[in-house]
Formats: structure tokens, sequence, C-alpha cells
């Protein structure tokens, strides 16, 4: 047993994140690994090329702690196209990670004493970081089925000490992507109690059907007063880069700067560079995400994607059971598990369910499941669906060919 006089509580009595467990433990077994957010496959070849490149033909040294102006104002000029953002380049901030970026926010942010709102189901590293900085965690429970954000129950989680509201959307680990007037809510109420939102949209370009994503820091009042953090390695499916952001209007981004100096400082110049590159693809890149998710689901026999369900939740394999005769399958090659929404409301179902199978064979592909409730029993049943033509072994060189 470690001396009980050494290390700080928070982390000496914390044990190793599920989600490291859960990815050690798929490796071990060969299984599918339903814990972590990240895909199969490499990655888009034309964000690859211009990483790989910049490291053999650009400088390998310290680029500025801020971050690349190339890569800052790619991401200005993105959030302008994408979310009418009027963003510049000195109000963003690249880190090692979002997890840096929120990090680094708390630890600038948080003076001790200071109370956190959250909102749970959260991200597990909210409340670690958030009590390592000497912080006070208020937590709001969201609830199954439709995992509202309601006014009573963040008006009687505020206190005079509340600072921060810290949050994310599209919401990890539930996969719902919270609605126009819940963040209305969320921005007259910082601004009412004079809050600063934290606000970590990672997965803001896997929201599907159309839908926009509404980024908080656009609602009135909320310019000034929040801190959007983003990821390249969500945003084009290389989690490895470990490269986020984060947004601020000056006053706050100063501060955050002073704290990111000194945790990361800086990020690989490279990885910067491909990440300014494909900041000009991102909306193809993903249109083409949404193509091959919704062609999935026609030629598997599923429905649409109808109630914004968001990427998110699939790659985490989250599927809402609750109606009788609803049919969903495992698409290998796009690392999901897709609902038919025909008679569902979204990922905001009740029931969520982890589901998971894998043929005998330990190095076999998986099998498709075709998964409902018997309108008259309501008992659950799984059989193997034959496999679809779709599941095929050439996603790379499709990756490569649409790139181009």
């Amino acid at each position: 047993m470690p001396d009980t006089r050494l290390g700080h509580p928070v982390y000496r009595d914390m044990p190793t994140t599920i989600f490291e467990h859960m990815s050690a433990r798929a490796r071990e077994t060969g299984a599918i690994n339903l814990g972590q957010g990240f895909p199969e496959g490499p990655g888009p070849q034309a964000v690859l090329q211009a990483a790989a490149d910049a490291l053999l033909t650009r400088s390998s040294q310290y680029p500025p702690m801020p971050g690349l102006i190339e890569l800052r104002t790619a991401l200005a000029d993105h959030y302008a196209r994408r979310q009418g953002l009027d963003l510049s380049p000195q109000e963003i901030i690249v880190t090692s990670g979002a997890t840096e970026a929120i990090a680094a926010s708390l630890l600038a942010l948080v003076r001790p004493g200071d109370e956190v709102l959250m909102l749970a189901p959260l991200y597990d590293a909210y409340l670690p970081l958030v009590e390592r900085a000497g912080g006070v965690a208020r937590v709001v429970k969201l609830t199954p089925p439709d995992w509202r954000v309601t006014r009573d129950a963040l008006e009687a989680a505020i206190t005079p000490r509340t600072r921060i509201l810290l949050m994310n959307n599209p919401v990890n680990p539930t996969g719902i992507v919270l609605r126009k007037a819940e963040l209305a809510l969320l921005a007259d109420l910082c601004a009412s109690h004079d809050l600063i939102a934290l606000c970590d949209e990672v997965w803001e370009e896997t929201v599907y059907d159309g839908l926009p994503h509404r980024p908080l820091i656009g609602f009135p009042g909320m310019r000034e007063r929040t801190v959007k953090i983003g990821s390249a390695g969500k945003i084009f499916s290389v989690t490895g880069w470990k490269v986020g952001w984060m947004c601020a209007a000056p006053p706050i981004a100063t501060l955050l700067a002073r704290a990111h100096q000194f945790l990361t400082f800086t990020t690989p110049p490279n990885l910067q560079w491909g990440g300014g590159a494909g900041a000009g693809l991102a909306r193809r890149l993903a249109e083409r995400s949404a193509r091959r998710l919704s062609g999935g689901a026609r030629s598997a026999g599923g429905g649409s994607h109808q109630g914004g369900l968001c990427r998110a939740a699939q790659r985490r394999h989250l599927v809402p059971v609750d109606r009788p005769a609803r049919v969903r399958h495992y698409d290998r090659r796009c690392d999901l598990l897709q609902p038919d929404h025909r008679r569902s409301g979204g990922c905001g179902d009740p029931d969520l369910r982890l589901l998971s199978r894998r043929s005998g064979h330990p190095s076999g592909p998986p099998l498709l499941l075709q998964v409902g409730r018997d309108a008259g029993s309501g008992d659950r049943a799984a059989r193997r669906l034959p496999r679809q033509p779709w599941l095929t072994q050439n996603r790379r060189a499709q990756d490569q060919h649409e790139d181009q």
C-alpha cells in the first residue's frame, strides 16, 4: 500500500480510468472495443499526407506557444463558415488534446472554493480536474429517456459561489445533442448569474441529419464569457494526434495561455500543419461520413437518421431500445451500431444498451445483429444476419480516392 502521506488525495485515491481498463482488455482478448471513442480507420489521407510532408520538409523545433498561425487561422475560417462565429486567430490557443484544454481552462479560471456546475452523465476527467484545481463540483443529474436540461434543476444547484459551467455538446457519454431551447436556457443562466461557460464541443462535426451544431459561444451574452474547446483528433478521426484548442475572448484567452504554457507549452508542429490543411476539408469529410452511415443503413434495411443521433454515441455503441420490432445492425467498417429511428425519438430514448457480438474465431469478423423486442411478450432477441456487401476491405482505398 502506498504511504498515505504521499501524493494529492484526488489522484492518490483514484483508480485508473475505465477507458484504459476496457481498451487493455480489448487488446488482450481481441474483442471489439466498445469503451473508447476512436475509429478503426487510418484517418483522411489528405490530412495524414499534409502532416507527413510537414514532418520531413518543415520545422521540427518548438512552434509558438499559442500554436501555429496557419492552424489558428484555418480554425477561425472554419468556424466562420460552419458555425457563423467571428473568432480571430489570436482568440484560439492550440493544446495537446482537448483534455489539456479542459485542464488549462480549469487551472486558469477556478479559484479555491469556486463551485463548478456540471451536467451528469459526464466525461470522467471533469470531476478530478475540478477538484485538483481547488473547485467544488455541483452536479446536476440528467435523467432518461430525454436527458432534458431544466431551469428548476439548474437554479437549485447554483449558489453565490458558483463561478463556472462545465459542459459538453454533443454529450459524452449519452450521445444526445442539446436542443436550441436548452442552450438558450444555459446562456441565460450564465449571463444572469455571471458564470463562465467551459464548452467541450469535441464532437461538433458528428451531428448528422442536416442539423447544425450550435455553439454556446454564439448565443446572446456568451461571446465574452465562453471557452469553446475543440479537437482535431475527433474531427479528422486521428485521436492519437492529441491536437486540441480552446477559443475565448482576449481577456480569458490570456489567462488560458498562461496555464497552457506550463502544462505542455506546445504541440508537435507537423500535426498542427496537418490539422490546418484538414480544416478546409472538414465539411467535405463530415458529409462523406454521413453518406457512409446513411448508405450502410439503407443497405442493411435500416431507417434513416432522425432525431440528430450523434456519432459519439454510435462509436460507443449506445443504442436506444424501447420500441417493438426495432432493427439495428453492426457496421464494422463505420464502427457503429445503427438504430432504426423510424419509430424513435433519437438518442434520448430510454434503456440505452451496449450491444456486441463476435464470431467464434478470435480474429474473425463481428456478427451482424438484428435486435428487437417482441411486441407481445417484450422479450429481446438477437440473430445472425447475412453479411452485407458494403462490409468490404477496401476502405483505405476509398478514403484515398475521396480525399483527392
